[in-house]
C-alpha cells in the first residue's frame, strides 16, 4: 500500500522528538516518566506508529523546552487528518489496541465495510462533496482495516444488529460483496462476528455505536457516536458500564454460527437479487 503524506508527516514528528530528547540528554524511559507515558510509548511516538495526545505534546514541549514546536506541529497535522475531529483519536488507539469490541446498531462498521460500501455510505452523508474528498474518506476507512490483517492484529469482536445486515447499503451487490467480507474474516478467523436480531427489541444500547479498546501496558477505553459526534471515554467506572452494556448485548446475539449462517444467506439472497436487476 502506498505511504501517504501523513504518515511521512508524522514519522518527521518523531525524527525531531528522537533529536530533540537525544539533544536534552533524556532516554525514552526517562521523557516518559516526565510526560506521564510509557518508555515504550515514547518510543512509539518516535517512530511514528503512534501519535500523542495533545497533553502529552504539550508536556513533551515544556520538558524539552522547545517553545512550542510540538504543539504546533501537533495541531496542524491533526488538522490534514482523513478523519473527523472526534475520530482521530479512535483510529491512532484502533491501531495498538490488543482486544477490540464492537457493537454496530445500523451500518457496518468501518473496519469490516469495503470500498463500495464506504464509498456509498461516504456520498450519503456528503452528497455535494468533491471527488477527492469522498477518495480520501473511503482510502483512510480502508487503511485503518489493513489492522484486522496484520500479524499483531487485535482480537475483534462485533456485534451486528439485523438491521445493519438487512439495510442494502450501495444496493444489492455491494451488500452482497460486503456480507461475503465479513463472513470471509469470520471464517478466516479475524473477527468473530454475532448478530442481534431485531425480534430482541429493546436492548443495552439504543443510542448509537458502541466501541471498547483494550492495551497492552493502558487502561482499556471505550467510545461511543452518534450521528454527529462521538465521545471517548477512559474513567474507568464509565468504561466498566459500557463494557456491561456490550456483555448484555453479547448474551442476546445468535450464536457465531446460527451468525455467520445468517450474514451468508443474506449475502446469496442480495446476490440473488442483483442478477435479476
Amino acid at each position: 500500500m502506498a505511504r501517504s503524506k501523513q504518515q511521512d508527516a508524522w514519522e518527521f514528528f518523531g525524527e525531531l522528538l528522537k533529536e530533540r530528547r537525544e539533544e536534552a540528554g533524556l532516554s525514552q524511559g526517562e521523557l516518559g516518566r516526565r510526560v506521564f507515558v510509557s518508555g515504550a510509548y515514547i518510543g512509539l511516538f518516535e517512530q511514528g506508529i503512534r501519535k500523542p495526545q495533545l497533553d502529552v505534546a504539550k508536556r513533551i514541549d515544556e520538558v524539552l523546552q522547545t517553545g512550542g514546536i510540538f504543539e504546533r506541529t501537533w495541531r496542524k497535522l491533526i488538522n490534514k487528518s482523513p478523519y473527523a475531529s472526534y475520530f482521530s483519536a479512535v483510529a491512532e488507539l484502533e491501531a495498538v489496541a490488543t482486544r477490540i469490541c464492537e457493537f454496530a446498531p445500523a451500518v457496518v462498521p468501518g473496519l469490516l465495510q469495503t470500498a463500495e460500501y464506504a464509498r456509498a455510505v461516504t456520498v450519503a452523508m456528503h452528497p455535494f462533496a468533491t471527488e477527492e474528498f469522498i477518495e480520501e474518506k473511503v482510502t483512510a476507512r480502508i487503511d485503518r482495516a489493513t489492522i484486522l490483517r496484520g500479524t499483531t492484529r487485535p482480537e475483534y469482536w462485533v456485534i451486528l444488529h439485523e438491521n445493519a445486515v438487512l439495510t442494502p447499503v450501495g444496493g444489492q451487490a455491494v451488500m452482497a460483496a460486503t456480507l461475503d467480507h465479513i463472513a470471509t474474516l469470520a471464517r478466516e478467523r479475524k473477527a468473530l462476528a454475532t448478530v442481534l436480531p431485531r425480534s430482541v427489541g429493546a436492548h443495552a444500547h439504543m443510542t448509537g455505536s458502541l466501541k471498547l479498546m483494550e492495551f497492552e501496558d493502558q487502561p482499556p477505553t471505550a467510545y461511543t457516536e452518534t450521528g454527529f459526534s462521538g465521545t471517548l471515554l477512559d474513567d474507568p467506572a464509565v468504561v466498566k458500564q459500557a463494557q456491561r452494556a456490550y456483555d448484555l448485548l453479547r448474551v442476546a446475539t445468535l450464536s457465531p454460527e446460527a451468525s455467520l449462517a445468517l450474514i451468508e444467506s443474506a449475502a446469496e439472497d442480495y446476490r440473488r437479487c442483483a442478477s435479476t436487476t
